[in-house]
């Protein structure tokens, strides 16, 4: 089959995040070329016309959308589906809207809450907190931006009342840009749960297999949830801020870098735990109708108690990235898992 792998255009001088995209990007060619398919990259720019000539000339039968932002801009990450959906151009991962929904945090947030589903209180220019009014730590984030653009420890801070917080909110418009909102900061363990396309058949994936293991879901057209990943601080001293900031992703020679690490190792005390992470997971894909793939991003409080961050709806596939360590977890190849993907596209 003939696939155009379609990516955001990464700028002269972009920053390890976006050119971490063209990695992706001849990851994903070569993989798809090992399973006999017909691949070509298709940039995508602001300039709609000339990615629009590029589809033209290359006239795939199907696009493997990999586009994480336009101009260096992830509110415009919806652009990319939306073009295909006009075009009437078969695309991997999520819809248009559902792209558009899980991209910006604070209608995530909105949706999450309005389906009863546990996310942190948060305070956004127009919104007062709704759930918790008290004295408490903040975190300041990007509206829109994703893979910790904006987010360092820094970004946390104690705030006794609703003006510190705007305040705070407006130092990081003056210094940076875009839109923001302040989340309650969860203080505790962080997990990632990724999911993917396709019911399991493999019988030795069965649910009793393993403690944090995958579960099969027995009704047709339900994804996969693969095994949880805890992000770990480890090598955090005390006092240390414990949050997965822009440096632990992408500075390599970073402190933050080198101290967060990714296990997929649980004591059994811990299944409880595992389980319901893996049923919000799966609740969050079924609430914004994804497809293909995701990665769902929690914190878990000192009660035990989770909290949904963040709903990505495209994952980075990356071979070093959360999405495959969680698949090679069950022994799933990348062929299998990109086929999974593919196989999902409408």
């Amino acid at each position: 089959m003939k696939i155009a792998i379609m990516h955001g255009e990464v700028a002269k001088g972009a920053g390890p995040d976006e050119q971490d995209g063209l990695a992706e990007v001849a990851f994903v060619s070569e993989v798809l070329a090992r399973l006999g398919h017909e691949t070509g990259a298709v940039s995508v720019s602001l300039n709609l016309e000339e990615s629009l000539q590029q589809l033209s000339n290359v006239r795939p039968a199907l696009v493997f959308n990999l586009v994480e932002s336009l101009s260096g801009k992830g509110s415009l990450i919806h652009l990319a589906p939306s073009l295909l959906d006009a075009l009437g151009i078969p695309y991997t991962g999520a819809r248009t809207e559902a792209m558009f929904l899980t991209s910006n945090k604070l209608l995530a947030k909105r949706t999450l809450a309005g389906a009863g589903l546990p996310t942190p209180p948060w305070v956004s220019k127009r919104e007062k907190p709704k759930m918790t009014t008290g004295p408490g730590i903040w975190i300041v984030k990007s509206l829109w931006e994703h893979a910790s653009v904006g987010l360092d420890e820094e970004s946390v801070f104690f705030a006794a009342e609703q003006t510190k917080i705007i305040e705070e909110m407006a130092a990081r418009k003056k210094n940076l840009g875009g839109s923001w909102l302040a989340e309650r900061f969860i203080e505790g363990r962080e997990f990632n749960v990724s999911l993917i396309a396709g019911d399991d058949t493999t019988p030795k994936f069965k649910r009793e297999d393993s403690v944090g293991g995958a579960v099969p879901l027995p009704e047709q057209g339900n994804p996969l949830v693969l095994p949880p990943a805890e992000i770990r601080f480890d090598g955090y001293p005390p006092g240390k801020v414990r949050v997965v900031g822009y440096r632990a992703k992408w500075e390599v020679k970073s402190f933050e870098y080198a101290a967060t690490t990714r296990s997929f190792a649980f004591p059994p005390s811990d299944a409880p735990l595992l389980a319901r992470l893996k049923e919000l997971a799966l609740a969050c894909w079924r609430l914004f109708e994804l497809r293909g793939y995701a990665r769902v991003d929690f914190r878990v409080d000192a009660a035990g108690r989770p909290w949904i961050l963040e709903v990505n709806a495209n994952p980075c596939l990356s071979p070093g990235a959360g999405f495959l360590a969680a698949a090679a977890q069950i022994n799933m190849s990348h062929a299998e898992a990109l086929s999974r993907i593919i196989n999902d596209a409408a």
